[in-house]
């Protein structure tokens, strides 16, 4: 048979099959592009379990942090007219601990911001040390804060040589025992000096220096002696075990050296160190720390590996240390962030272990309460932003916190700007 030319049956023939061919990958196409359109909004739409609302009362606007709230809740909004309800926003790879609505003011903001700063509550006066302004400036200075009028006001000069950040501190209600710590900006060295101020004439003194230096150690005041615990050797990284105490009595050191006590059993800086009822708690701390970079003229701060942890010692009679329930999560760089309230002690904020994927350092947003007739932990609340080394205060049923280093946002806990910001919540325990 001969090649000769198609008949009209054969070439519709053809143009079927050809649209067929055409119109089949156009399908799959279109299938392709919706399922990847719906995977895209799944994952960009909070689910109801990553995401937990609070209440935030402002005297002047938060910029930049504030998300609308989703329509399972705007209902809930109209119908209540007395209450502001913002929606939270939280990681996906990130969970903050569940926790109740707190109801937060924003107060008049602290002189200056302040990270890694110290302060005591003596009364209605909250005295706030020293501190980074930024990583190249530190603060030699100290701020009143007046919960009476929530006013700032007082300033006053430390002592040149005085560290200023890194501060182990503690008053007897009258004087403040400053101990230790570093001396300046980025990651330099530390100090042993140590000093003494007496808030009725803000007048300093010195006092026999701690025989090593350390940076963040635990400090307390305990049975007519200082006590002074951990932190960090003056590498900045390596944990210090030592456990140093010397008598004091009204500003004045009743002895000419420090005596080596019982060393605390695990080292590190940055933790909550707590006397009350006669028993001496240590809360929570890290081991490791930022190092300054070797060879740097100006000691900048390199990071290093470090260990987040809950841990719970006291100090008992026959100077023993005993183990108590760990915190609720892993929590450091809270020296200044407690408060002891109704029997309890009541912690603020911090940081804890890196973020799971991006391994970068994570803030912590909530506020724990150990009880101390149960030893209990639980979690009675939550900040407004995730913060550490904040400032705490606690004045006629009111909590205070100043000061510190802020999450990125609602969904970022990682680390960034340097605050001075007061807020309180009337605390309802």
């Amino acid at each position: 048979m001969g090649s000769g030319r198609p008949t009209a049956a054969t070439a519709k023939q053809h143009k079927t099959a050809a649209a067929k061919k055409l119109v089949l990958p156009c399908i799959i196409g279109l299938l392709g592009f919706a399922l990847i359109a719906d995977l895209l909004w799944a994952a960009s739409s909070p689910s109801p379990a990553s995401s937990t609302p609070f209440v935030l009362i402002s005297h002047s606007p938060f910029p930049n942090h504030t998300h609308s709230a989703p329509a399972t809740f705007k209902a809930k909004d109209a119908a209540d007219k007395h209450v502001k309800t913002n929606q939270r926003l939280l990681s996906a790879t990130f969970s903050d601990l569940p926790a109740p609505l707190l109801e937060w003011e924003k107060m008049a903001p602290a002189p200056v911001p302040r990270l890694d700063g110290a302060a005591i509550q003596i009364g209605h006066l909250l005295y706030v040390f020293a501190g980074y302004g930024t990583i190249d400036y530190v603060h030699s200075h100290v701020d009143i804060y007046n919960f009476t009028d929530n006013t700032w006001g007082g300033r006053f000069d430390m002592p040149k040589e005085m560290a200023h950040s890194h501060l182990g501190m503690v008053t007897d209600g009258r004087y403040v025992y400053v101990v230790t710590g570093q001396y300046g900006p980025q990651c330099r060295g530390p100090t042993a000096r140590t000093f003494v101020l007496d808030t009725q004439t803000q007048q300093w003194s010195n006092m026999p220096p701690l025989p090593l230096p350390r940076y963040a150690p635990a400090t307390q005041l305990w049975r007519g002696r200082l006590h002074v615990m951990g932190g960090s050797k003056e590498n900045r990284h390596t944990p210090g075990l030592e456990h140093w105490s010397i008598a004091v009595k009204d500003g004045k050191a009743l002895e000419k050296e420090w005596r080596t006590e019982v060393p605390i059993p695990r080292g590190g800086p940055h933790r909550a160190c707590v006397v009350v009822d006669d028993r001496l708690y240590v809360i929570g701390g890290q081991e490791g720390d930022f190092m300054a970079k070797p060879g740097s003229p100006i000691f900048k701060c390199s990071r290093r590996n470090e260990v987040v942890y809950g841990d719970v010692y006291m100090l008992d009679d026959d100077m023993n240390w005993k183990v108590l329930p760990p915190m609720p999560k892993p929590d450091s760089h809270i020296e200044f962030a407690w408060k002891i309230v109704n029997n309890s002690i009541i912690i603020v904020g911090g940081t804890t272990e890196k973020h799971p994927e991006t391994k970068k350092m994570t803030l912590v947003g909530e506020v724990f309460q150990f009880q101390l007739d149960t030893l209990k932990w639980s979690v009675v609340g939550k900040l407004p932003y995730r913060v550490k080394t904040t400032l705490v205060g606690f004045w006629n049923g009111w909590l205070y916190f100043t000061s510190g280093q802020r999450d990125r946002g609602p969904d970022d806990p990682a680390p960034r700007k340097v605050i001075g910001e007061m807020w309180r919540t009337k605390l309802h325990l």
